[in-house]
C-alpha cells in the first residue's frame, strides 16, 4: 500500500516461522535418517577372521592388518588383503572398476575390500583397512551416477502440476487485479504471495520421508531390513514373485535315507543292495562323500553328508589331505586329493548327478540305469548326489590322475515348509502369482510344488543365466517383479529384479545385490512385507492427493475471493495457516489405513482427477462460506483463535463463539459429500462404471435379477459350443431381445440334462464304468461290458 512503511510484522513472523517449519522439518528427517541408519547397522558385513587360535565370525569393522581370514565363494572382500597359499580365485572387481567378467588372482596376489568372490576358497592376511583401502582411496573411480528413480519421478510430477495450477491462478489474478479492477501495486503483491505460500506442497518431501523411514522400521520388526527405501512403494505394487526352493520353500534341513543309497558295483551296473555284506558298501559311499566334504564351515549338503558319518573326524580319519576343491556354480561338485594309510593317493568327489556321470564318463546301460535311478527320486521329492572316486598313481596334486568310477547315489530330502502353503494362498489372494525357480529337476520341482498348491508355477533345471533372463522377460511383460535368492549366482537376477530379496543367511554378494534383507527364513515374512508395504503406500498416495487438493482448494478459492469480493490476504495470517497444516498432516505417517488387496502403484490419472474434484468442491464450499459471512470480516485457522483473536497487524478480529459454532457445524455438513465425491471419482476411474451403466444398464433399473436372462443364454451358448451343438445363427439370437426367454428355457433344459447325467454317473454301476473308460481315454465300443444294470 503506497505510502506505508513495510509490514515488519509480516517480515519477522514470516521469519519465525520459517525457522519453525525448518526445524521441525530437519528434527523429522534426523530422526528418519536415524531410524533408517540403525537398520543398516543390522546389515554390516561380518568375515570369518582367526583370533586366539580359533576361527570365528566378527564385524568386518574390527579388523586390523595382520588378521589372518578366510575368503570363500559369496564372500565380500572386507579389507585389502594378500592371498596365501591354495587354488586361484574368481573375483568380480566390477564395484571398483565396473569390469563385469571376473578376474583370476592367484596366491600372492593382492585383493581389494568390496570385491566379491565368484569361484574358489582360500586364506589372506589383511594389509590395509578402513580409510587406509585402496577402495578408499580410490572412491573417485567407482561409478556413482545417480539414477532418478520412479518414486522421485511421481514427486517432479505432482509438483510440476501443482507450480503449473499456481501459476495459472496467479495469471489470472494479474490480469483481472491490475488492468481490469486498478487494484493497488502492494495489496495485488501480497495476494499474489498467498497462492505462492499456499499453493506449494512444501512439506511434501518431509513427509513422504518419514512415511517411508517410519515404515522401514516397522518392516524391520517384521524380519526384512531395507536397504533402498523406495523399494517400499515398488514391493506395494509386486505381482510376480520368483522365489528360490532351496532354504525358501523348503526348510534346507537335508536328511538322506540309509535305505534308499543306490550302489554301483564294478561300474556295470547299479542295484539296491539288502544283504548285510553289502550294507558295508552303502557305509562306504557315504565315507567318500563325507571326505569330498568340509569338516569346518559346512553348507547344508556338507553338514548333512558328514552327521551320517556319526563323528566329523571319522570323514579325515586315516588319511591325510592334499587339496580341496570347494564348490562352484559351474562345476557344481566338490573333491579332494588325499593320501591313505598305505601312502597311495586318492580322490573322492561329490555332486550334482549329471556332472558326476560325465565325469564317470557312463554310457549305454549303466549310464541309462543311472538316469532311471535320479528320475525315481525325483518323482518322490528326492534330490540326488552323485559320488565317485579315482586313484592318482602320479602322487601329483595337479595330475589328471586315472578314471573316475561311479561310486554310487545318495537321496537327499529336503521337506516344504509347514506354513509354505498357507503362504502361497495367501499371496495369490492378494494378487501376487508366487514362481518357482530351481536348479533342481522338473520332478523334484514338481513334487515339491504339488505338495504346495494344486496349481504349480516355475522353473526347473535352470542355471544362474537363467534366473536373470527370466527376471527380464517377466519385466518386458510389464510386470512388477521381486525375486529371492540366497548365493552368489542369484546375484544378477536379484540386481535385475524391481525388488531383489536376500533371504536370511544369504551370502555377503546377495545381500550387497538386493533392496531388502530378510533376518527371518519363509515366505511368511514376504507376504507380511507386502501387505505392510502397501499400507505404508497407501498413505504416501492420500498424501499426494491431499497435496493435489489443497493446491487447487487454495488457488481456486481464494483467487475467486480476492477477485469477486477484492478481498486483501495478510501473507502473515496464510503463513500461520500453511504451517498449521503442514504439521497436522505430519501425522498421516502413523495413520491407520487399510492395506490395497491387488497390487498397487502410483496412477496419476487417479491422484490427479480425486485432487482437482474434491479440491474444486472445498474451494466452491468456501467460496459459499466467505458469500455468507463476508459481512463479519472472519478468517482463521482454529477455534479459539476465531473467538479470541484480534491481531490487526495481520486483519485477524475474533468473531465469537456464535459464530465458532455455524463454522463447526458448516464444515461437517461439508464433509459428507467428499466421501461420496471419493467413491464416484474412483468408480469412474475404475472402467467398472461404464460397464455397469452403458452394457449392463443396472443403474437405469429396479427390477431384480435384471439381465438373468441374457446371462442364461451366454451359458446355453457355452454348453452348445462345448457340445459342438452351436449354428451359425446362434450368435443372432443374442442380437433379438424376444429371444431371451427361448434360450433361457434352453438353459434350463441343459440345465437338468446335466443333473440327470451326474446322478446316473454317480449312482448307476454302467455309468461308473464308462467314466473310468472316458477318464482313462478307451474305446468304449471296443470293451466287452460284462457289467450288471
Amino acid at each position: 500500500m503506497q505510502g506505508k512503511p513495510p509490514d515488519w510484522q509480516d517480515f519477522v513472523g514470516i521469519v519465525v516461522l520459517l525457522i519453525i517449519n525448518s526445524t521441525i522439518s530437519f528434527i523429522e528427517e534426523n530422526n528418519a535418517g536415524n531410524a533408517a541408519a540403525a537398520l543398516m547397522a543390522g546389515l554390516a558385513p561380518k568375515t570369518k577372521v582367526l583370533r586366539d587360535r580359533k576361527w570365528g565370525e566378527q564385524d568386518a569393522a574390527i579388523l586390523v592388518p595382520g588378521d589372518l581370514i578366510s575368503v570363500k565363494l559369496g564372500d565380500i572382500i572386507p579389507a585389502d588383503a594378500r592371498l596365501l597359499e591354495g587354488d586361484p580365485l574368481k573375483i568380480d572387481q566390477s564395484a571398483l572398476t565396473g569390469e563385469s567378467l571376473p578376474v583370476t588372482k592367484h596366491p600372492g596376489d593382492e585383493v581389494f575390500s568390496d570385491w566379491t568372490c565368484k569361484q574358489g576358497e582360500i586364506e589372506a592376511v589383511v594389509i590395509a583397512t578402513g580409510v587406509h583401502t585402496f577402495f578408499d582411496k580410490a572412491a573417485h573411480l567407482v561409478d556413482s551416477t545417480n539414477q532418478v528413480g520412479h518414486f522421485q519421478k511421481v514427486l517432479t510430477a505432482i509438483g510440476n502440476f501443482c507450480i503449473c495450477s499456481i501459476a495459472l491462478g496467479m495469471l489470472i489474478e494479474i490480469v483481472v487485479m491490475y488492468p481490469i479492477q486498478h487494484r493497488k501495486y502492494r495489496e495485488g503483491i501480497d495476494n499474489l504471495l498467498v497462492l505462492l505460500i499456499g499453493g506449494i506442497p512444501i512439506a511434501m518431501p518431509a513427509v513422504l520421508s518419514v512415511t517411508m523411514a517410519i515404515g522401514s522400521h516397522r518392516l524391520s520388526q517384521q524380519g526384512a531390513i531395507t536397504k533402498r527405501m523406495t523399494a517400499i512403494e515398488e514391493m506395494a505394487g509386486m505381482d510376480v514373485l520368483c522365489s528360490d526352493k532351496t532354504g525358501t520353500l523348503t526348510l534346507n534341513k537335508l536328511t538322506v535315507d540309509k535305505n534308499l543309497i543306490e550302489v554301483c558295483i564294478l561300474k556295470v551296473i547299479i542295484i539296491t543292495v539288502w544283504s548285510s555284506q553289502k550294507i558295508w558298501k552303502k557305509d562306504m559311499v557315504v565315507l567318500l562323500a563325507a571326505r569330498a566334504s568340509r569338516v569346518e564351515n559346512q553348507d547344508a549338503i556338507d553338514a548333512s553328508i558328514v552327521g551320517m558319518v556319526g563323528d566329523p573326524k571319522e570323514a579325515r580319519a586315516g588319511i591325510t589331505e592334499v587339496h580341496f576343491l570347494p564348490f562352484n556354480p559351474v562345476d557344481k561338485r566338490t573333491a579332494i586329493t588325499y593320501i591313505d594309510s598305505a601312502g597311495n593317493w586318492h580322490r573322492s568327489s561329490k555332486g550334482a548327478p549329471e556332472q558326476i556321470t560325465d565325469l564317470c564318463d557312463l554310457k549305454g546301460d549303466v549310464r541309462k540305469r543311472s538316469h532311471e535311478i535320479i528320475d525315481n527320486f525325483a518323482e518322490r521329492g528326492l534330490r540326488s548326489l552323485g559320488v565317485a572316486r579315482q586313484t592318482v598313481p602320479e602322487k601329483i596334486k595337479e595330475s589328471t590322475g586315472g578314471p573316475w568310477e561311479f561310486v554310487g547315489l545318495l537321496p537327499l530330502f529336503d521337506p516344504p515348509k509347514h506354513d509354505n502353503a498357507e503362504t502361497i494362498r495367501r499371496a495369490l489372494d492378494l494378487g501376487v502369482n508366487a514362481k518357482m525357480i530351481t536348479g533342481d529337476q522338473l520332478a523334484i520341482g514338481k513334487e515339491t510344488g504339488h505338495e504346495l498348491i494344486e496349481k504349480a508355477d516355475g522353473f526347473a533345471g535352470v542355471f544362474p543365466k537363467h534366473k536373470y533372463e527370466i527376471v527380464k522377460k517377466l519385466q518386458e511383460r510389464k510386470h512388477i517383479c521381486g525375486m529371492t535368492g540366497d548365493g552368489v549366482n542369484d546375484a544378477p537376477a536379484l540386481k535385475k529384479a524391481d525388488i531383489g530379496i536376500a533371504v536370511a543367511d544369504a551370502t555377503d554378494a546377495a545381500r550387497s545385490e538386493s533392496d531388502i534383507v530378510l533376518t527371518e527364513p519363509g515366505l511368511s515374512v514376504i507376504v507380511s512385507i507386502v501387505l505392510t508395504s502397501r499400507a505404508i503406500f497407501q498413505r504416501m498416495k492420500n498424501y499426494t492427493i491431499y497435496a493435489v487438493l489443497i493446491t487447487i482448494r487454495i488457488v481456486m478459492g481464494f483467487m475467486l475471493i480476492s477477485i469477486i469480493w477484492k478481498f486483501y490476504f495478510s501473507p502473515f495470517m496464510f503463513w500461520i495457516i500453511a504451517i498449521l497444516n503442514d504439521r497436522t498432516i505430519m501425522t498421516i505417517s502413523k495413520n491407520r489405513v487399510k492395506p490395497s488387496p491387488v497390487p498397487d502403484s502410483w496412477k496419476l490419472k487417479e491422484i490427479f482427477a480425486a485432487g482437482v474434484v474434491l479440491g474444486s468442491y472445498l474451494a466452491l464450499m468456501t467460496v459459499v462460506f466467505f458469500w455468507l459471512a463476508s459481512d463479519t470480516n472472519f478468517f482463521t485457522a482454529a477455534t479459539s483463535i476465531a473467538v479470541y483473536a484480534n491481531w490487526e497487524f495481520a486483519r485477524i478480529q475474533g468473531i465469537g463463539w456464535g459464530w465458532a459454532g455455524v463454522i463447526w457445524i458448516f464444515s461437517i455438513v461439508t464433509y459428507f459429500p467428499l466421501d461420496v465425491l471419493k467413491f464416484v471419482i474412483l468408480y469412474a476411474l475404475s472402467g467398472k462404471a461404464w460397464d455397469t451403466m452403458i452394457q449392463n444398464k443396472t443403474a437405469f433399473t429396479t427390477k431384480k435379477d435384471y439381465g438373468k436372462g441374457e446371462r442364461e443364454a451366454q451359458w446355453a451358448l457355452a454348453q452348445r459350443t462345448l457340445h459342438v451343438l452351436q449354428s451359425s445363427e446362434s450368435q443372432d439370437l443374442f442380437n433379438d431381445k424376444n429371444s431371451y426367454r427361448e434360450l433361457s428355457e434352453i438353459a434350463d433344459q441343459a440345465k437338468r440334462r446335466a443333473e440327470v447325467a451326474r446322478l446316473r454317473e454317480l449312482q448307476t454301476l454302467k455309468g461308473h464304468v464308462e467314466s473310468v473308460v472316458k477318464l482313462k481315454g478307451l474305446n468304449i465300443e471296443t470293451i466287452q461290458q460284462h457289467y450288471t444294470v
